[in-house]
């Protein structure tokens, strides 16, 4: 069975990982999100995260990148080699392996795939471009928590999950 918030949280305090977590009503989309956020002057970057399939059905991706990037799915997919591009993949296999439904895909809920079927695909900006930390969904979309980038780089090598990063 997938862990949910607490276990992450546990997870993150094991890894000796302070987090910052903003309370606001469920939101299904970044844009509903921000509205939330925007008034809280948080000093770092917020996220949007998509869970992809190739179309080959030979590969999971989730894609990290700031809140407000544009993705271009085909680009994306020669950039990464993904066959045949990517596609959204269905919420049954997010559930299964990240333990997450739609609206709350987050790269936290990595922790969860320990089988390592994910290949994690992040915007080189998030830990390039001097955001003080990253906000993202701690497996919840009623919420939203902020690691420093160092500390998120610390847990995607706990969790064995090297980012492939792109610049976008």
């Amino acid at each position: 069975m997938p862990g949910g918030p607490k276990e992450l949280m546990n997870y993150l305090e094991k890894l000796g990982i302070d987090s910052e977590t903003v309370e606001h009503p469920e939101v299904f989309t970044v844009e509903a999100m921000m509205t939330h956020l925007n008034m809280k002057n948080l000093n770092g970057v917020v996220v949007k995260n998509l869970f992809m399939k190739d179309k080959k059905k030979k590969g999971l991706w989730l894609i990290t990148v700031p809140h407000d990037r544009e993705v271009n799915l085909t680009d994306l997919g020669k950039k990464v080699n993904a066959p045949g591009g990517l596609r959204f993949a269905d919420e049954s296999i997010l559930l299964e392996k990240l333990g997450v439904a739609q609206g709350c895909v987050t790269p936290l809920a990595l922790f969860n795939d320990v089988n390592h079927d994910v290949k994690f695909v992040l915007d080189d900006d998030i830990l390039e471009g001097g955001h003080n930390k990253v906000y993202s969904h701690p497996m919840r979309n009623s919420a939203t928590t902020g690691i420093t980038a160092e500390d998120f780089l610390k847990f995607l090598k706990a969790t064995g999950h090297e980012p492939i990063r792109v610049v976008f």
